[in-house]
């Protein structure tokens, strides 16, 4: 099937036919679609989430701030599966008006303040907890450029790289290598930054790393759209350097598989409400 013939219309119309495998949740307005409340657990921190790269980014900082001792950083997960549109329920669009994972809300100040966006969710726990975030304003504005970085950097490789080459209805080679090109020329940028820095801010773990391993870590592992050969994922040895750094701590092992429902039995965990749920897995 070939796109060559196609010429923009005057005015846009959706066409839920032509929209490909998020036809049916995927349309051109906001808001919610059904009532329905959010359920609350027991914790100070209500996660609503599925374990897409931006989610993964919250859970695994949840899970850090829980090995650092913090124990104000407790918190419920629960499970929102967005191929059957629960991200449009009234109690979720509550959260998050953009209706996209993850969505905090933080109960433990009165009232309730409610955080979306995942850089955004990373940037207040750790302002809130004073973790993972250099004090120093050099190396913290360091990790603030990659956290930004990734979140300008992500949408490329995942609603562009990633819509084009595993899930449009259509190959279209124009879209496929042009984001190809962007997504090598990103790998790039972080394998020769890595090249003389243990981690993105230089020598010390922070919200910068994770929010960008699950989106380029998990690339260079292949376990990325499938995508490894054709992108010749082996070739930044500095990025599967700090990536395999980062797979290897407890906390990442721990925080990746909140919220999954798919892969092995033994890396799926649902929903979260206690340390001991991982326990159950083994």
């Amino acid at each position: 099937m070939s796109e060559s013939g196609y010429q923009p219309a005057k005015v846009w119309h959706w066409n839920k036919d032509r929209a490909g495998t998020w036809s049916k949740i995927n349309r051109p307005t906001a808001g919610a679609r059904y009532q329905q409340a959010l359920p609350t657990g027991k914790h100070p921190l209500q996660l609503y989430s599925m374990a897409t790269p931006n989610g993964q980014k919250v859970t695994i900082m949840l899970e850090e701030l829980l090995a650092l001792g913090v124990s104000g950083a407790e918190y419920d997960a629960y499970l929102i599966r967005i191929g059957e549109g629960e991200q449009f329920s009234s109690g979720f669009v509550a959260v998050n008006p953009n209706s996209k994972i993850p969505a905090l809300l933080d109960n433990s100040v009165t009232p309730p303040v409610r955080v979306f966006e995942s850089g955004a969710i990373l940037l207040y726990l750790a302002e809130k907890f004073g973790q993972l975030l250099p004090d120093d304003q050099a190396r913290r504005t360091e990790a603030l450029n990659w956290l930004f970085w990734l979140q300008g950097s992500a949408p490329y490789l995942g609603g562009g790289f990633g819509h084009f080459y595993h899930y449009a209805p259509v190959k279209i080679e124009y879209a496929i290598d042009r984001f190809t090109m962007e997504a090598k020329r990103q790998l790039d940028v972080l394998d020769q930054h890595l090249a003389s820095n243990q981690y993105l801010a230089g020598d010390e773990y922070s919200i910068a790393d994770i929010a960008t391993w699950p989106w380029y870590g998990n690339l260079v592992f292949g376990e990325q759209y499938g995508a490894g050969e054709f992108l010749e994922v082996g070739s930044y040895v500095n990025v599967l350097r700090w990536a395999k750094t980062i797979a290897d701590r407890p906390a990442v092992k721990r925080g990746r598989i909140v919220n999954r429902t798919w892969g092995e039995e033994n890396q799926q965990l649902a929903e979260r409400h206690d340390a001991a749920d991982f326990d159950k897995l083994k």
